[in-house]
């Protein structure tokens, strides 16, 4: 049953549903087989073990038809080097027909993409009111320009943003100045060739090579000018001159200054994390914040990150995953440009040590007041099995319930069929697929089918979601704060484009709520300044607040 009403702040019929059972549990079930999604990813690997094979792909949640419900779309790998297809691979696109229903609409929509997939972001950088998709490849990169007939066109070309033959990773819409359009940040992760590749052994079987062996590269940020086209201000806003190996990143005020920074997760390398100065001028100060390493001071071999206030104590923390031996770390945020590896106090590394972790959500799944965290696993070497009796290369995901006193507790036995499945996945994604009120899970796995995860939880409580509308800002809100007030509870969140393992997700703001029935106050805080109030707000529905039709400061 369909439980959200969706309405736009002060209109009438926005339906109240209260469940707030005594004994929570989280429970994700897989629903794959009877979904109708039929994909499956390729990596295009050859028996030759390039490295850029172990990297693909992320995938994208959004509402690409503006019909209410999200749809998903995957990305794919191509046939590299070597590799025999008769059909060539592309990205497929899935609308979502509710009661978890999907149908595929790739040639429809003209986002079958056959270039080689990793990262994706969604963001309407015209500013028309539907959602645009850009695509980080191996390869020229690609964007998508949604025409709002249900259909895209590729204007790359004309936009200026293909980023040169790269190997890619994360992306980002963000706006870097506050003018009310949407910039774009674009990782890569290194440099690879095909003349200059080889094949390493562990074990006494073949294998990747470890990414240290490829030359880092810098990431490239282009300005929106505003007419359909971008400007390459890599150079000028401080972001060419710091290479790396860039895989997840997410664009977050982690401040609280009312700027947009940007967290670059590296591989087999320090972190950065961009300090954004107010007019789109970047500082990196990983090193000084304490993101830049682990505790132990070692770099972690970075995958994906995402942000969360996972300690209610309104500042942003940064999530990242790593690879095996390494556990995920949890970067809490100490304020003043300064943050803490809380990872092993807080047990928000649990079960990951053997594991080789991607996507990532910090999300709260049972609507208790507080953000748990769901994390992809999977093995890179595919022959792993042969030689380390400590890990495999399918691997089950792990969630981790946040016990609401700055602790996590693994979950991953009890948290239901999503949970057993053992695959290697990579980009994992969140949203509520079924607007019942709780936040589902999409895994794309590695040269295998998705995972559709549905959220049946028995909930704690209440909830709020919120879908920003940017007037004088960007249309979709991308960068807004929002802080919902409700007695002596405090929640905030953030409007990202491009998060976790080089993907996209979280469009819509969730908020559990617990046994609170009533938000005494919303708040939003629009990138370029403006402010908006909203006060006796009812829970359990799904509001759209349009910049403006608030209170002022």
């Amino acid at each position: 049953m369909n439980r959200i009403k969706t309405c736009v702040f002060f209109c009438c019929g926005c339906l109240a549903v209260n469940a707030s059972p005594a004994i929570c549990a989280i429970r994700l079930t897989d629903v794959t087989a009877e979904s109708g999604v039929a994909f499956r990813h390729t990596d295009g690997s050859s028996g030759q073990y390039y490295i850029v094979e172990t990297v693909s792909a992320g995938l994208a949640l959004f509402d690409y038809d503006n019909d209410g419900r999200i749809d998903i779309y995957f990305l794919n790998g191509a046939p590299l080097k070597g590799t025999k297809s008769t059909r060539r691979p592309r990205n497929a696109l899935y609308r979502n027909l509710g009661q978890w229903r999907f149908e595929d609409v790739t040639e429809a929509s003209g986002l079958g993409d056959t270039g080689f997939g990793l990262g994706v972001a969604v963001g309407d950088y015209d500013n028309d009111g539907d959602a645009d998709v850009y695509l980080n490849n191996f390869g020229p990169n690609v964007l998508y320009r949604n025409n709002g007939d249900g259909t895209f066109t590729d204007v790359t070309e004309t936009a200026g943003v293909d980023a040169g033959h790269q190997l890619g990773a994360g992306a980002c819409f963000l706006d870097i100045e506050g003018d009310g359009d949407l910039d774009l940040y674009v990782a890569n992760y290194l440099a690879f060739s095909y003349q200059a590749h080889e094949i390493s052994t562990l074990g006494g079987h073949r294998a990747y090579r470890a990414p240290i062996h490829h030359r880092p590269l810098p990431d490239m940020l282009y300005r929106n000018n505003g007419d359909g086209t971008f400007s390459d201000i890599s150079a000028t806003a401080g972001i060419a001159a710091h290479a790396g190996w860039g895989m997840g990143i997410v664009c977050a005020d982690y401040d609280n200054d009312g700027d947009t920074d940007i967290f670059v997760g590296n591989d087999v390398a320090e972190n950065f994390l961009f300090r954004n100065n107010g007019s789109g001028v970047f500082t990196e100060i990983g090193m000084m914040a304490g993101t830049a390493y682990t505790a132990d001071g070692n770099p972690g071999a970075s995958m994906g990150v995402d942000c969360g206030d996972y300690d209610n104590d309104g500042w942003l923390d940064f999530k990242v995953t790593s690879y095996q031996q390494e556990l995920s770390t949890l970067y809490r945020n100490l304020q003043d440009d300064f943050f803490d590896d809380v990872t092993q106090q807080s047990g928000a590394g649990g079960g990951t040590l053997p594991m080789v972790t991607w996507g990532v959500g910090i999300i709260d799944f049972d609507n208790d007041m507080d953000r748990d965290l769901f994390i992809a696993c999977g093995h890179l070497q595919d022959n792993v099995d042969h030689y380390d009796d400590v890990t495999s290369y399918h691997q089950r995901n792990i969630l981790l319930r946040n016990d609401g006193r700055g602790g996590f507790t693994d979950v991953s036995d009890t948290g239901g069929t999503g949970l057993q499945v053992k695959l290697s996945s990579r980009g994992a994604a969140f949203d509520d697929l079924d607007n019942d009120g709780d936040v589902d899970v999409v895994v794309l796995n590695s040269r295998e089918a998705p995972t559709l995860l549905r959220n049946d939880s028995t909930s704690m409580g209440n909830w709020l979601q919120i879908r920003l509308q940017g007037k004088n800002s960007n249309r979709d809100g991308i960068g807004a704060r929002v802080t919902v007030t409700a007695g002596d509870l405090s929640l905030i969140d953030e409007v990202h484009s491009g998060r976790g393992y080089q993907s996209h997700y979280g469009t819509r703001l969730y908020f559990g709520l617990g046994d609170h029935t009533l938000v005494d106050r919303v708040e939003v805080r629009w990138i370029g300044g403006g402010k908006d109030i909203f006060s006796a707000v009812k829970t359990n529905q799904l509001l759209t607040l349009v910049e403006g039709s608030g209170q002022g400061n």
